[in-house]
């Protein structure tokens, strides 16, 4: 609750700040704005920023060094016997002493001397907080005082906002890349410890997936496969199916809103059809399987076929239903992008709209559909929850859109459900599978951007 008020308090100091800055800007030209160097909301926003980025700044470096300086102390006050526990239930006797100090449940009854120790990491968590509440506000007090001194006719206000504005623009960016860079670094590393214990060219082209790692050498299974082919396969047959469904039904649906539809029919057809893009997966999986799977197994035992009750064709309906909002609403943009002048000059040559539709304007919107086509590609490959739910968790290596598979994404599922040990293949396949997942997905979005940067026509 310390921690709220602060916040607040800090947020209606900066506000305040930004009211006394632009009105002190007004007074120093006696209201006459046009003699000022900048706009005086700029200097409202200068005395703000003064007022709120020290502070806040302080502020997380705080509460991020405090838990580190607490449990030091906390340490250091405890009896010799005590610190020279092992690491693993030193850490467990601090967590009771935490628990203790909030109010929680204890793994274990406290005795006399951990009351103590509670006590004490109360205190100090109590000087700690006020001892933030007292830097924060002086911190955020001084910056208002100095920044409204500075506050002049001349002084340039909008050089030093727009300045700040660009370093933060320019963090964020790279608080991004990082976290790419982060992401991608964690799964290779984790990748590469999975490969120095099962081949690489067995986990690329084995036939084989059963990574279940038996506990003890004598018992049955204990040395599992990993041939991923059979994921593979799946997660393409899945995907395949998906686009068979999207590709068509979301382009024409396109192609009508963009260039048959009334304005006002357009405004009610298009937000529905989006309105699929919003509902969530997991209820699409149920839809598979208590609606779709039923249906396409009954439908199967009269035509005398024989449909496993999850199957691929199931789940790539279902997916398919799910991503046609994403092809028809990229498709409908670069449609509509088309120049109305292409369209004028088919009609002055005597073509129909049909013929318009088929012969000027899909051509020229082929590059940016083909782009969405393989974008939306990699937004199949990437569905977890319809496939759990409706193909099951099988890895079989098989064509038939009728039987049961699965599909990298699920596999990575399953094998981090639960408490696991991040040393043993079975665990560290999931990171493999994720790299190569990652690397699969990272390809088609650079073909989409190239085959849209490389046939984009541009049209007068």
């Amino acid at each position: 609750m310390q921690l709220l008020v602060l916040v607040a308090t800090l947020l209606v100091l900066t506000i305040i700040g930004f009211y006394l800055g632009r009105s002190r800007a007004v007074s120093s030209v006696g209201g006459k704005e046009r003699s000022l160097h900048s706009l005086p909301s700029y200097h409202g926003f200068y005395v703000a920023i003064w007022c709120a980025v020290p502070a806040l700044l302080v502020f997380v470096a705080w509460l991020a060094l405090e838990p580190q300086i607490l449990r030091a102390m906390l340490v250091d006050s405890l009896p010799p016997e005590a610190q020279s526990l092992p690491p693993e239930r030193l850490g467990l006797l601090l967590n009771d002493i935490r628990n203790l100090a909030s109010g929680n449940i204890l793994s274990r009854a406290a005795d006399p001397e951990m009351q103590q120790a509670a006590e004490r990491y109360s205190r100090m968590l109590q000087i700690s907080r006020m001892a933030l509440l007292v830097l924060v506000l002086a911190l955020a007090i001084a910056g208002l005082l100095f920044a409204r001194s500075r506050i002049a006719p001349r002084f340039r206000a909008r050089n030093t906002v727009e300045t700040v504005i660009m370093f933060f623009l320019i963090a964020s960016s790279v608080v991004a890349i990082l976290t790419t860079v982060g992401i991608v670094l964690s799964l290779i590393f984790e990748a590469s410890r999975f490969f120095l214990r099962v081949s690489p060219v067995e986990f690329l082209f084995g036939l084989e997936w059963s990574p279940q790692m038996a506990m003890r050498a004598d018992q049955v299974g204990a040395a599992g496969s990993f041939g991923a082919v059979p994921l593979f396969v799946g997660t393409l047959l899945i995907a395949f199916i998906a686009m068979c469904v999207a590709m068509p039904v979301g382009l024409m649906a396109a192609i009508y809103m963009a260039e048959y539809a009334h304005s006002r029919l357009r405004a009610v057809v298009k937000p529905v059809l989006e309105i699929l893009a919003g509902i969530p997966t997991v209820v699409y999986g149920f839809f598979a399987a208590l609606t779709v799977a039923p249906f396409f197994r009954s439908v199967g035992s009269d035509a005398g076929l024989d449909i496993s009750s999850e199957s691929a064709l199931a789940a790539g309906v279902v997916m398919g239903i799910m991503i046609i909002p994403f092809v028809s609403s990229l498709s409908d943009d670069v449609i509509t992008a088309v120049p109305q002048s292409m369209r004028e000059g088919s009609y002055g040559l005597g073509a129909t709209q049909a013929e318009t539709i088929r012969r000027v304007i899909i051509p020229a919107a082929l590059p940016g559909i083909i782009g969405g086509f393989l974008l939306a590609t990699s937004r199949a490959i990437g569905e977890t929850m319809i496939v759990v739910m409706a193909a099951g968790l099988a890895a079989n290596l098989t064509a038939n859109p009728f039987q049961a598979v699965t599909t990298v994404t699920v596999q990575i599922a399953t094998l981090l459900v639960g408490d696991q040990e991040f040393d043993s293949p079975k665990t560290l396949a999931a990171f493999a599978l994720g790299l190569v997942l990652f690397c699969v997905t990272l390809t088609l979005n650079i073909i989409a951007l190239r085959i849209v940067t490389k046939y984009r026509e541009q049209y007068d």
